[in-house]
């Protein structure tokens, strides 16, 4: 554990400055599968922790657990540990502990837990304290924060991946949501915006249809002039020819 955590901090002194800084930018540590029966090596300088991960790692006991305020989210699975859970109260900030595959036999153990205010999931599957007589129910009691246990709420509806996200990111989810709001604030206003531009291209079509009519009846009425035009001349032409006629016969008499 301490070689990977020395792995971490890259070998340098934790007294120089660029190296602290480094420390608080630090948010998320895993250190699954360094043999270890209790924890060394982690101390509190990793004061930005949000995300801690100690999967088989072979902790009998969490005697040397550092104080990392904003921890959020902490793996222990498939460990031995069996009590001493008040250690975790250093990290006020839980919301999501796994302590499944652990020997914790009582529910009693599980006491210190009620002080986490923020405690949202606990997953204790494959301890021998799930076997106690109406235990999902008692430990729903015993922490009223806590909305999901084992992957399940109290009526037995099945947690998704995405909870236990939301649960660790807070705060990011909210600046999401917010800018999701802002986007289809900006989507409606151009909607909008497109609406009243429709509605003026359809005015213009609709005088645009108004001019083309005016215009075909004014051709139709041109032609219907001309057309009556043609049938005067054609009904004065018969006279014309016949006055043509007499005076070419008058001109023969004399």
């Amino acid at each position: 554990m301490e070689k990977r955590i020395e792995l971490e901090k890259r070998g340098k002194n934790p007294a120089d400055l660029i190296t602290y800084f480094i420390f608080l930018q630090i948010k998320e540590l895993n250190l699954d599968n360094c043999r270890s029966t209790s924890i060394v090596g982690l101390t509190d300088e990793f004061t930005n922790l949000e995300s801690l991960s100690l999967i088989n790692v072979g902790l009998v006991s969490l005697k040397g657990f550092p104080k990392l305020p904003n921890l959020k989210k902490l793996e222990l699975s498939d460990n031995r540990i069996c009590n001493g859970l008040n250690l975790l109260e250093t990290s006020p900030k839980l919301t999501y502990l796994n302590l499944s595959g652990n020997k914790i036999k009582d529910l009693a153990t599980l006491e210190p837990l009620k002080n986490f205010k923020y405690l949202k999931n606990l997953d204790l599957f494959n301890n021998e304290a799930t076997t106690v007589e109406n235990y999902r129910e008692k430990v729903f009691k015993m922490i009223p924060s806590l909305k999901y246990l084992d992957g399940y709420d109290e009526d037995d509806g099945e947690a998704e991946d995405s909870d236990a996200e939301e649960e660790v990111n807070g705060n990011e989810d909210d600046s999401e949501e917010e800018a999701s709001s802002d986007e289809d604030e900006e989507l409606d206003e151009s909607v909008g915006l497109g609406a009243v531009y429709s509605e003026n291209l359809d005015d213009l079509s609709d005088e645009g249809d108004y001019e083309a009519v005016e215009e075909e009846e004014d051709e139709d009425g041109i032609e219907e002039e001309e057309e009556e035009d043609g049938t005067e001349e054609d009904a004065q032409s018969p006279d014309v020819s016949r006055g043509k006629k007499r005076k070419l016969e008058e001109g023969d008499d004399n």
